[in-house]
């Protein structure tokens, strides 16, 4: 396994600055967030920070070593925060079973060499009745030069990811494909372009114009597909 103890963080800053697409990918949890919560890749706590409005209590795992560093100074003092420095693998051996209420991954499964492996993990610490939340990168097809750069294995398809939480034992949710209007430009900019760095004043542009067009479209018709995916899944109650 490669060097995980530092992270040089330019995709989080980058996400960092898109406020409308990070509330967007957050409304599309709310309605199952709840209780003891884990954050499985927390990076610089972008997300952590939304999280923490609709939860009890907020468990945060990441294994770089200045990342977790930044999380400790952002959320000193909250006793509602603990921060756990650990990778996904090695979080999800050690667990507690049947620990949590939600676990929350955002760009994080597609990182993950095992994710058969990992999506077991995850089904054996959710109490029955929690609730597994996932935002992955969709659509093989778009695979590029930006999904290397980032430490991708894959991109998923809807059904792909439906299977695997069902080989574990899930219940799937809601499984639906997200941001239908961003598969043009990942196309062209980083799938045929080759491009391998986020280019911050244009991300700001589709921020502000395009993510609220979008998100208006998407509310009143599903897309057919989507740049990602958004995937909901519970363990049984029984």
């Amino acid at each position: 396994m490669a060097d995980q103890s530092v992270y040089e963080a330019w995709d989080l800053e980058a996400l960092s600055e898109i406020p409308n697409y990070q509330e967007w990918i957050v409304h599309s949890f709310r309605p199952y967030l709840s209780g003891d919560a884990t954050e499985i890749g927390a990076g610089m706590g972008v997300f952590s920070k939304r999280l923490l409005d609709h939860v009890e209590k907020l468990q945060l795992v990441e294994p770089a070593e200045n990342l977790v560093a930044e999380l400790t100074a952002a959320f000193s003092g909250n006793a509602n925060v603990e921060i756990a420095a650990k990778t996904a693998e090695d979080y999800l051996s050690g667990q507690a079973e049947a620990s949590r209420d939600c676990v929350v991954m955002v760009n994080v499964l597609e990182h993950i060499e095992d994710d058969a492996r990992a999506m077991a993990g995850l089904f054996r610490i959710l109490k029955p009745g929690g609730h597994l939340l996932v935002f992955v990168p969709a659509l093989r097809w778009l695979f590029s030069a930006m999904d290397v750069a980032l430490g991708h294995h894959r991109r998923y398809h809807k059904d792909a990811l439906v299977a695997l939480a069902h080989q574990a034992g899930f219940e799937v949710v809601s499984a639906r494909y997200f941001d239908f209007l961003g598969i043009f430009p990942w196309w062209i900019v980083y799938t045929l372009a080759g491009k391998t760095r986020f280019n911050p004043g244009l991300s700001k542009l589709y921020d502000c114009l395009v993510v609220p067009v979008g998100r208006a479209m998407e509310a009143v018709v599903p897309p057919p597909m989507g740049k990602n995916v958004v995937f909901v899944a519970r363990k049984p109650a029984s």
